[in-house]
């Protein structure tokens, strides 16, 4: 998570998105950094959110088989990702995502990290029904040493 916090305090001070609540995505959609999404070369695409490659999407994409909550059940399903040059390009992407989509605007104004996380599961980011506590317990994890968001440092704009 070292190398991921100057990007994640930046994407935060782009989105007003809490930086350790984009760390504890990174991290819960990785598991810790052990599976990020591969493309079919077997080259890392550099996807730490799980950004689905929908049809606005110009660049690379991956073909990866996960998980899906349909009807309220948990389902294999197989879905297009995007492949990114970098964690940088990744980070831009994600900032762009949240920052521009009004479906998203709760999550970046909430008042904590915790109501972040609940508003961004609103919003539709992720089917699994209990997305938001796990990412709460993610940030848990992390503790009092994880970046805030008003520690951030422009390490990139969009």
């Amino acid at each position: 998570l070292d190398r991921l916090s100057g990007p994640a305090r930046a994407a935060g001070r782009t989105t007003g998105v809490p930086a350790e609540l984009i760390l504890a995505q990174a991290a819960l959609e990785t598991g810790w950094g052990r599976h990020e999404i591969a493309t079919a070369e077997g080259r890392n695409s550099h996807n730490l959110f799980g950004i689905k490659a929908g049809s606005g999407w110009q660049g690379a994409t991956t073909e990866v088989t996960t998980h899906e909550y349909l009807n309220g059940r948990r389902t294999k399903v197989t879905d297009s990702f995007r492949v990114y040059d970098s964690f940088e390009a990744a980070f831009t992407d994600y900032a762009r995502l949240i920052g521009d989509n009004p479906r998203y605007a709760r999550v970046t104004t909430a008042p904590s990290a915790e109501q972040a996380a609940r508003e961004l599961q609103a919003g539709g980011y992720a089917t699994d029904p209990a997305y938001a506590d796990k990412l709460i317990a993610v940030m848990n994890t992390l503790g009092p040493t994880a970046p805030r968001a008003d520690e951030s440092l422009v390490f990139f704009s969009y």
